[in-house]
């Protein structure tokens, strides 16, 4: 729901030390019903050692508090510089607020979202969920995120107990370099930071971005030319995970992070061929998902954002997360409202 395409800066981020506590904030995500300690995740990597720090997103963001049985309160960890509400922070929320209206067994498999006000960041949201239908293999839960009395987001989340097929297939993951051969988000910022040709507006503007508390890690593969207006291919490659630790435990629990994380710098994409022009106003309409493979969203996944169309001041993108070992793991798609100034950018030098 942010104005400017989400950007992940340097942080200083809240956590707590591994132990008894922070397990049970893992089963507090998901409640009773959803349990911790359910369906493997991916690849594993044993217990973390003693003084190792779980992840944010796990002990503030998606730890909604059970007001009724189907009604939680959801707070914010972090407002963008816009000053609306983060719209993957609704996202992994409102994910978490189905997922605890379900059954331990069964896994989510597809969400469909709207943005339809913007988020007070100022107030905490309230989810309200519906119980549309329990089936035999799927149960469709559906969501409503309240504020000032009315509805700010609406969702449709879509669960279903594991099922094996002899039909599969998916695409081949990209080519790229592991992200231990690239630099990270905040490290490229610093780069920028000392060209001493930057101009000063734009020195204020990325060391705003390097101090957002943000619980993201990225490492850029083909990062976009800061200094550039000519127009580039609308397409984005980073490699992401969640800041900390989160473990193996309840597929809900990584499917909700990766929800928060799906909107970030995602509709910026339909933006990298017209970056002659300055953004008045960009904001998302819709987001879907769908889960394809266990993951774990704590171990670096690679991201693959594209823009097939944009017009009519409106942008469509599309994105597939990728497990290291090439599997598919998670596919998105979102449009949003992008108006721009008709007066061209000058140069960031």
């Amino acid at each position: 729901m942010a104005v400017r395409a989400p950007r992940v800066g340097g942080a200083s981020w809240f956590a707590v030390r591994v132990g008894s506590r922070c397990r049970s904030r893992v089963a507090e995500v998901m409640g009773a019903a959803g349990g911790a300690g359910g369906a493997g995740a991916g690849p594993r990597s044993g217990s973390p050692p003693p003084g190792d720090l779980r992840s944010v997103l796990i002990t503030s963001v998606l730890n909604l508090e059970r007001l009724e049985v189907n009604l939680f309160r959801g707070r914010h960890h972090w407002v963008p510089a816009t000053q609306r509400l983060f719209g993957g922070q609704i996202v992994g929320q409102a994910l978490v607020a189905a997922a605890r209206a379900v059954s331990r067994d069964e896994q989510v498999h597809s969400l469909h979202c709207y943005f339809v006000r913007a988020g007070d960041p100022k107030v905490p949201v309230l989810y309200e969920v519906e119980r549309t239908r329990t089936g035999k293999s799927f149960s469709v839960r559906s969501v409503k995120a309240i504020q000032h009395g009315k509805p700010i987001f609406t969702c449709q989340a879509s669960f279903q107990l594991s099922q094996a097929s002899p039909v599969q297939h998916q695409f081949t993951m990209p080519a790229v370099p592991p992200p231990e051969e690239l630099l990270t988000q905040e490290e490229l910022i610093q780069k920028f930071l000392q060209n001493p040709n930057l101009a000063e507006r734009y020195r204020k503007h990325l060391t705003k971005i390097q101090a957002e508390d943000v619980p993201i890690d990225i490492k850029p593969v083909n990062p976009p030319d800061m200094f550039s207006s000519e127009p580039q291919e609308p397409k984005l490659l980073f490699w992401v995970r969640a800041r900390g630790y989160i473990g193996e435990t309840d597929m809900k629990v990584h499917c909700c992070v990766a929800a928060y994380i799906s909107d970030y710098a995602f509709l910026g994409t339909a933006l990298l061929p017209h970056r002659q022009y300055c953004i008045k106003f960009m904001v998302s309409l819709d987001h879907s998902m769908w889960f394809h493979a266990p993951f774990r969203a704590d171990h670096w996944m690679l991201y693959e954002c594209e823009s097939p169309w944009a017009g009519g001041c409106r942008g469509l993108v599309q994105g597939r997360l990728w497990r290291r070992d090439g599997v598919l793991a998670v596919t998105c798609t979102q449009e949003g409202v992008i108006r721009v100034e008709e007066t061209p950018n000058q140069s960031k030098l």
